[in-house]
């Protein structure tokens, strides 16, 4: 029977989702607009079911971008895919972001790169992790104030890859002929799927009832300003 795996990334302002039929990807549909998640995930969700010609009874999973990235995109996705694997009796599937997006560079390497997928996480700091080539954690994710001695150590022994929607601060003030700045990646649910595909294989499911994003930072609310 094919396995049919239903991918969602709602990490950052991308808004989106994939199917993969034994691992290989069927369709993917991706929003590029700020706050869209609340409002089009659900249709989007049934719009690309509908496209490869499955219902949501054909799903052998649901895998989530599992953060860290947007407090509230995390929470909108994780609460579809969980509710849709609750109702069909069905595991989830969290994928850490940063290896998602990874996962789409990999391909590319020539070489031995260190890989460093970083997210915005406001004013200089970023979610990182380090990679190598062929995708082994050297450094697990976290949080880093970026300034003119980060990755200094990596960068002198050889070459960095920088992307994901932090890099672009990283590059500006990092001066290195050993650092690579690849721009315009941005998280997609294909990548989440094809991480999701390997885990299914290896039955690294969730706990439905009472999996939660990985947020790394606890949630602060911005009071809003007093009108004059």
């Amino acid at each position: 029977m094919m396995t049919q795996i239903l991918s969602i990334e709602t990490s950052t302002r991308v808004c989106s989702v994939a199917i993969h039929q034994d691992g290989v990807l069927a369709a993917q549909s991706s929003l590029y607009l700020e706050k869209s998640h609340s409002t089009r995930l659900g249709t989007m969700v049934n719009e690309l079911i509908a496209s490869c010609e499955l219902g949501m009874q054909d799903l052998s999973a649901v895998a989530i971008s599992g953060g860290p990235g947007s407090y509230t995109g995390l929470r909108i996705g994780c609460s579809l895919a969980k509710g849709i694997c609750y109702a069909l009796e069905i595991p989830l599937i969290s994928v850490p972001t940063l290896e998602a997006l990874a996962r789409q560079v990999r391909p590319y390497v020539r070489g031995n790169p260190v890989l460093c997928p970083m997210l915005d996480a406001r004013r200089m700091e970023v979610y990182m992790m380090l990679l190598d080539a062929e995708g082994g954690i050297l450094e697990d994710i976290h949080a880093h104030v970026l300034d003119e001695r980060s990755l200094s150590e990596r960068v002198a022994q050889g070459e960095v890859w920088l992307f994901g929607n932090g890099a672009g601060k990283a590059a500006e003030i990092i001066d290195h002929p050993n650092v690579r700045y690849i721009p315009g990646l941005t998280t997609e649910a294909r990548s989440v799927g094809e991480i999701a595909h390997e885990k299914f294989g290896r039955s690294e499911f969730e706990n439905v009832a009472y999996y939660e994003p990985f947020y790394l930072k606890e949630f602060q609310a911005t009071k809003p300003k007093k009108k004059l």
